[in-house]
């Protein structure tokens, strides 16, 4: 089975940036969608953005317009996320996820990444 490998977290102090990347185990694995997620502890688990392959287009929560990007390789099945401005309200474990098809669930997801963001 495809698995999804996220990297790139850690701790950093507010204000600063950081990249995190996703990789797919089977770079030729066919996906419609990909996209971000992050859960913080007792909240629930939060969209943070989502790349469509065919369409080339994006989306993002409202939340997060303007301080994150995200970007990716559909043939490669590499997805990443540009976080900048980084606030401590962004410390979660960062998560990314696979839609096989459209309008279907997202099939597949990592392990996740954490990021720590101190004040």
């Amino acid at each position: 089975q495809v698995q999804l490998v996220e990297s790139g977290g850690g701790l950093v102090r507010a204000g600063g940036s950081l990249r995190l990347s996703c990789a797919a185990s089977d770079s030729t694995f066919g996906t419609y969608a990909m996209a971000w997620f992050r859960q913080a502890p007792g909240k629930e688990r939060e969209f943070l953005a989502r790349i469509f392959w065919s369409a080339r287009s994006k989306s993002y929560a409202d939340a997060v317009k303007g301080r994150f990007t995200i970007s990716g390789d559909n043939v490669k099945n590499m997805l990443f996320l540009q976080i900048n401005d980084l606030k401590p309200e962004d410390t979660a474990t960062y998560y990314c996820a696979a839609q096989l098809k459209n309008g279907g669930p997202y099939d597949l997801w990592g392990q996740g990444t954490q990021v720590t963001v101190s004040s």
